[in-house]
């Protein structure tokens, strides 16, 4: 396997050393070295990958250096806007080194929501003219691979490291904030799991947050029907909860969500809060970190997410962060007739249970048995 180490220091020696994204799961270890070993100012974690490749645009305009965006795949397409539109060489011929981690690569066993995008990974670097290697694990080689990468962006274009699963060592995180909440997102998923009534459909954001919604309900042998379990499309769970809230006004909707996906997409909250729909709750489980790839921080817990739902037109906004206020603000919105969408965001610790399992049920299962409990 690669060093973290090796592989920062040999990208510094080629010029490159700022570094913007998104995190994920394949380059954790990465993404913990570069976190403790540079400045905020050279390892910004974005709001989405779009956001990331502007940033990389912004600092070669600022040095006229390179800029390097790590991402997962499965959200390569969030950045193809800025690719072809800004930094491609029939715009501005801006350079950016690309790091995207290789989910679901095909013949490599992975969740069933990465395999369309690891089938298409590659194809969708060449239809934008992106070349690219696979980043190999063998040190020599891939200080090579760095060297030819470097040719290509001082031309002026977009170059791509595509990195497969255990190709960095461990690498262990040093410098972690860890928030002194006392909720943990299980026990609180589980608490408002509990309250939701029986005709209430809920939608769950991506990661450990649907894993632990699935978790409760098998843990009570209950159905799982009434669930949807959003297990990719990072940040767009409010909007499948506004669609079904939309057409079906008769039945309350809960949008389980995360501070990481909330900001990934957040004007997706004046969307909602634009339809008025009175019987959509919006709960952010709130941590203050992208808890599923590593801990990385978000800006959850330095923003007030509560008054920006506000701002936007939620009728009513809560903010909770022991056992018993969400209990008593549980109780209150069982009984709220609002005349818009409520926002309840939930403060709670970071990490999850060693043993947490995944959804047994396929996602094509899991919608089938929605769109059955939604038409009775």
């Amino acid at each position: 396997m690669l060093s973290p180490k090796l592989f920062v220091d040999t990208l510094a020696a080629q010029g490159m050393d700022f570094y913007a994204g998104v995190p994920d799961s394949l380059l954790k270890y990465m993404c913990a070295y570069i976190a403790d070993h540079l400045d905020t100012c050279h390892n910004v974690i974005a709001a989405n990958e779009g956001a990331a490749v502007a940033l990389a645009a912004g600092y070669h305009l600022a040095t006229g250096k390179t800029g390097v965006v790590y991402m997962q795949n499965s959200v390569e397409g969030n950045a193809i806007n800025p690719l072809a539109s800004l930094v491609d060489g029939d715009a501005y011929a801006i350079p950016v080194l690309l790091l995207i981690g290789w989910r679901g690569r095909p013949g490599v066993h992975d969740e069933p929501q990465h395999g369309k995008q690891g089938k298409v990974t590659t194809g969708l670097l060449n239809v934008m003219g992106i070349d690219y290697d696979v980043l190999s694990k063998d040190s020599d080689t891939a200080v090579r691979q760095i060297a030819k990468a470097a040719s290509v962006l001082h031309s002026g274009r977009v170059y791509a490291l595509v990195i497969e699963k255990d190709t960095f060592e461990p690498y262990t995180l040093q410098h972690t904030e860890e928030n002194r909440l006392t909720l943990s997102r299980e026990q609180a998923i589980q608490m408002v799991a509990g309250a939701v009534g029986p005709r209430d459909a809920i939608v769950s954001t991506t990661g450990m947050t649907s894993r632990e919604l699935f978790e409760y309900r098998a843990s009570r042998g209950e159905s799982h029907e009434r669930d949807f379990l959003t297990v990719g499309s990072m940040g767009h769970a409010s909007q499948i909860a506004l669609g079904i809230a939309l057409q079906q006004p008769d039945r309350r909707v809960w949008c389980f969500d995360g501070d990481g996906a909330t900001i990934m997409h957040m004007g997706s909250l004046a969307i909602v809060a634009s339809k008025h729909p009175a019987n959509l709750v919006h709960t952010i489980f709130n941590n203050g970190a992208h808890d599923s790839v590593g801990g990385q921080p978000t800006e959850g817990l330095y923003i007030d997410i509560p008054a920006i739902a506000c701002a936007v037109g939620y009728a009513d906004v809560y903010s909770v962060d022991t056992e018993q206020t969400l209990a008593d603000t549980l109780a209150k919105i069982k009984d709220l007739k609002p005349e818009g969408p409520v926002l309840l965001e939930v403060k709670v610790r970071k990490g999850n249970r060693k043993d947490l399992g995944r959804p047994t049920t396929t996602p094509i299962e899991n919608k089938q048995a929605l769109i059955h409990f939604l038409s009775e």
